[in-house]
């Protein structure tokens, strides 16, 4: 079991949450009444809406980590699940964006922003073969 496939199956049985089909096309996502949470694009990399507000108020705290990429002007941060412990920090995160949603919900008149694998933002693939 990949750690994408561990979280979208713990994610799944949270009761704010359930399974969906991620509006970029791509993968599996989850989603609560507001809206849509996470995108698992790949075994390895998740986007994750949390809001404006709420990547202002972390951005510090989440630049200071080499799992999570922050793209300007986004409401997603992309992650990348190398370990079991960034895991525990999509569930943390996931939490936040719950919240998040939940109390600074997106004014009703602003268009919806596709996630960060639509801007081409995810983690760049670096091939190492020739080193």
């Amino acid at each position: 079991m990949t750690l994408a496939s561990r979280a979208l199956a713990q994610l799944a049985t949270w009761p704010d949450l359930r399974q969906a089909v991620p509006s970029c096309g791509l993968g599996q996502a989850v989603r609560s009444a507001q809206g849509e949470i996470a995108h698992f694009h790949s075994d390895r990399d998740v986007d994750l809406r949390l809001t404006d507000r709420a990547i202002r108020r972390l951005a510090k705290d989440l630049k200071h980590t080499g799992a999570i990429r922050i793209v300007p002007g986004s409401q997603w941060v992309t992650l990348r699940l190398d370990a079991a412990s960034d895991v525990d920090l999509l569930l943390t995160l996931v939490s936040v964006a719950l919240q998040a949603q939940q109390t600074w919900p997106d004014p009703a008149d602003r268009a919806p922003v596709g996630c960060n694998d639509q801007r081409g933002a995810g983690f760049v693939k670096v091939d190492l073969s020739g080193m």
